[in-house]
């Protein structure tokens, strides 16, 4: 069966920094793009980075320049690196895979991890 396991996540100190892992098992992980996607209280699931196989990246505009994401294909891995952290970047973290299937999307997530940036 397909799992995604998130860990690193607490509460850290605005300005801290973070490293959040993704442990992938059950699928062919070079196949898949992975991300990490974020969920405050009261808001919408929103992207927050993704990364091909061969290492393409997108982030969104709220965290360019402080989070970086990055994979380990021998590890089938994803890495967020989260540096100058900010209050506004509190929420449910959750690792994704996406795929196609025959010109299908299949999504794969990750139960979450919590980061909560306070002082």
């Amino acid at each position: 069966q397909v799992q995604l396991v998130e860990s690193g996540g607490g509460l850290v100190q605005p300005g801290g920094s973070l490293r959040l892992s993704c442990a992938a098992s059950g699928i062919i992980f070079s196949a898949h793009t992975m991300g990490w996607y974020r969920q405050a209280p009261g808001k919408q699931r929103e992207l927050v980075a993704t990364i091909t196989s061969v290492g393409n990246t997108v982030y969104a505009d709220s965290v360019k320049g402080r989070f970086t994401i990055d994979r380990d294909n021998a590890k089938k891995t994803v890495y967020l690196q989260m540096n100058s952290l900010k209050p506004e970047d509190t929420a449910v973290y959750y690792c994704n895979a996406a795929t196609t299937v025959i010109f299908r999307r299949v999504d794969y997530w990750g139960q979450g991890t919590l980061v909560t940036v306070s002082s």
